[in-house]
């Protein structure tokens, strides 16, 4: 799991050490999950913030290096 915390100054940031001071979420290291999280504000929501532009980019590229769902094809 990565967590992911709202600073008491309104920042959001991935907390590699789980030990970083202020409100936190868990996510779990996919794409899917997290591109779902940003697209539906359930990450915001649960942070109760309102991701700033900076911060949602920061977290978009982190998404992109998670690994993809891979899609079954019927046999």
């Amino acid at each position: 799991m990565v967590r992911v915390v709202r600073t008491p100054e309104g920042k959001v940031l991935v907390d590699p050490t789980g030990r970083q001071n202020g409100r936190g979420a868990y996510m779990c290291p996919r794409y899917d999950c997290w591109s779902q999280a940003l697209r539906r504000g359930s990450l915001a929501h649960t942070l109760k913030v309102e991701l700033s532009a900076e911060d949602r980019a920061e977290l978009e590229r982190l998404v992109d290096s998670y690994p993809r769902e891979a899609v079954a094809t019927p046999s």
